[in-house]
Parts: C-alpha cells; sequence; structure tokens
C-alpha cells in the first residue's frame, strides 16, 4: 500500500523502530540511518528483527563527508523518523527546520516519551514511567495489587509506535495534498491517554469508576484470568448478558444463585471466590476444549510459542518463522492477502547500493 513512499530512520530503540518497520510491512522502503559498531542497546541482536524489510547503513552524523550522504537521503525521503531526546536533533543540525531546508515536503516524525514540550520533556523515562503518569496504568491489576501490564505493549507500541505509524500517514496524506510537510509530536504519555477515551466514555455512562475493582471490566467475575490445575491460566471476559448466559451453561451455572445477578458488585467476590477454585480444579487445555467453538468469551492464556501452534493462529499465519526468528506476520491485511515481511538485514548492509543511488562514492 505504501510502495513508492521513502522513509528515512535514525536508529534508536523500542517504538521508533517499530513505527518504521510497520511502513515498512507496508510497503514503504525504509532506509534505516544506524551508528558505527555495535547494535544501540546491549544485548540486541545484530539481526534486528525490528529492521525486517528495511535496508541499512552506518553513518557517523558528525562527521562531514557522512553527513552528505544523509543530507542526500533526507532530500530524496517523503518522510524521516527519529527518537532522540528533545533538542539532540537540533543540536546535529538535523532538527525539523534543518531538515525542511533541505526537503520542504518532508514529513518529520519525532517519537518520545513526554514529548517535545512541557516540564518532563528532556527527564528520561520508559513504557512504565508513561503509563503511569497517563492513567493507563490505573486498572492494570486486581485491587490491592501494584499495577503490572505486559512489558512495551501498552506505552511503546501501542501509545507510541502506532500513533506515530498514524501520524506519518496523516502527515504523507497532507503532504501529498499540499506540498507541505509537517512535524509529528508522537509522545507515549500523549497516545496512551488518547487509547483511555473509551474507558472514559464508559465512565460517564457510570460504567468504570475511580475505585479499582468496582468497574464493569474492572471486578467482575466475568472479566479475568485464573489459575487452572497445571499452572496454566484462562481468560474469560463474558461482557453481554446472552454470552454470560452461555458461560454459565457452559460450566453447570446457569441455576446457581451466586451467579445470577450479572453486574451487582456486592455478588462479585463470592462468585471469583468459586470460580477460583472451579478453574484450579482442572488443567488449562480441559477448559481451552470445554469452551472451544462456544460463545462463551473463554480462552487460554498462550505463551508465544504455543500461540504459534493454535488451530486458528495457524490458519491465519498470524505467527511465522523466517531467518531463524519467531516473529509476527504484518497486520493489517489487503484484499484477504497474507503478507510475508522483509528479511531482517545485517548493521550497515545496504551501504555500497544506497551510496551509488545517490551518486555518491
Amino acid at each position: 500500500m505504501l510502495e513508492g513512499i521513502r522513509i528515512v530512520e535514525i536508529e534508536g530503540i523500542g517504538p521508533g523502530p517499530f513505527a518504521a518497520m510497520m511502513l515498512a510491512d507496508l510497503g514503504a522502503e525504509v532506509i534505516t540511518v544506524q551508528r558505527p559498531g555495535g547494535a544501540p542497546l546491549p544485548g540486541m541482536p545484530l539481526r534486528n528483527l525490528l529492521d525486517r524489510g528495511k535496508r541499512t547503513i552506518a553513518l557517523d552524523l558528525k562527521d562531514p563527508a557522512d553527513r552528505r550522504v544523509l543530507d542526500a537521503l533526507i532530500a530524496r525521503a517523503d518522510g524521516l523518523i527519529e527518537g532522540m531526546r528533545p533538542g539532540v536533533m537540533e543540536r546535529l543540525g538535523l532538527g525539523p527546520s534543518d531538515c525542511h531546508a533541505l526537503n520542504p515536503r518532508l514529513v518529520y516524525g519525532r517519537m518520545t516519551g513526554w514529548g517535545q514540550t512541557g516540564p518532563r520533556a528532556t527527564e528520561a523515562g520508559h513504557d512504565l514511567n508513561y503509563i503511569a503518569l497517563s492513567g493507563a496504568l490505573w486498572y492494570a491489576s486486581p485491587p490491592g495489587q501494584p499495577p503490572i501490564t505486559p512489558p512495551t505493549l501498552v506505552g511503546d507500541i501501542g501509545g507510541g509506535a502506532l500513533y506515530l505509524v498514524a501520524g506519518m500517514l496523516a502527515g504523507l496524506i497532507g503532504a501529498g495534498r499540499s506540498g507541505r510537510g509537517t512535524v509529528v509530536d508522537a509522545a507515549i504519555v500523549d497516545g496512551s491517554a488518547h487509547m483511555m477515551a473509551l474507558v472514559m466514555t464508559m465512565q460517564a455512562g457510570g460504567l468504570f469508576r475511580t475505585e479499582r475493582g468496582q468497574s464493569i471490566l474492572d471486578g467482575p467475575h466475568w472479566s479475568r484470568s485464573y489459575a487452572c490445575a497445571d499452572g496454566g491460566f484462562f481468560s474469560v471476559q463474558a461482557l453481554e448478558a446472552k454470552f454470560y448466559a452461555e458461560f454459565l451453561r457452559i460450566l453447570g451455572l446457569d441455576d446457581d444463585p451466586d451467579f445470577a445477578r450479572q453486574n451487582d458488585p456486592a455478588t462479585w467476590p463470592r462468585a471469583t471466590e468459586r470460580l477460583t477454585a472451579l478453574f484450579a480444579s482442572r488443567p488449562r487445555d480441559h477448559w481451552a476444549a470445554l469452551f472451544a467453538g462456544s460463545d462463551g468469551c473463554a480462552a487460554p492464556v498462550l505463551s508465544p510459542a504455543e500461540a504459534m501452534a493454535d488451530p486458528h493462529l495457524a490458519a491465519r499465519s498470524t505467527w511465522m518463522e523466517m531467518d531463524g526468528m519467531m516473529q509476527p506476520a504484518p497486520a493489517p491485511r489487503f484484499d484477504g492477502q497474507i503478507p510475508r515481511p522483509g528479511a531482517a538485514p545485517g548493521r550497515d548492509a545496504h551501504r555500497a547500493e544506497i551510496l551509488a543511488e545517490l551518486g555518491l562514492s
């Protein structure tokens, strides 16, 4: 879908590379400008999954000869992605005004945690800090327990990378219409707060309360995961009345008075206690087989390796193995086609061909 779009990525870690990978998955030509030497983060492989489908070249941004190469790349690009702290690119002479002098149509994407402005803009932080401050972490555990979330997913990827992708796409459409570029300020603290819009709508309707454990998805026995006899876990979220009825029918609890008032918070603790004991009595796969093919809104909690072997995900090729690595297939899909990502290159792998294309030695 993005064939013909050129993106220059200034190598970083986390959400910026993920956003550039997603644009490459969608067909954009992405050239990652890497720092000379090893990987940007200790322990990261030299063949990085987030570089799949990209081309790579190592450049020293403070070296005049390498800067001429980068300037030539920027002049021919539709977009640029960087994830430095605010002010770093300006000090390098690569801020938005510098790059727009080279290319007025450039969509300049900036990926940070706190944003380009505000009292915390220059502070260090990570995924958990951003979503803690934005409010997105508030409901992320049972009441009385410290919030915990899947690492990097809610903040770095959900509130960060995906919002940068949306901003880049909107900016590219705007540049195509007006001939003028723009600056995309994608801050994880903003994006993760924006993702709370549905919860805030439910709060306005009385379905969510500030007190944890008292809201429609935050406290009920029918909206949580349970431990099973074999140490596995099983998820339940039977929200609508008809699905809750099916959930109870499958478990043989449809006439049980402890489960009669689905949305009465006073009944949730007792119902949760009973379901905890019930699910703990059998292994996870017993419950998975029992609910298979039903509308009971229940599913096993799988590891990524188990997910790859799941019949539904296998049928959709949601997970794949490529270059010796397990990795997710590109998403979304278009016209029902199962996309296949490009290979993950090594570092500085395309120097010669990129320089040749630019007419540089």
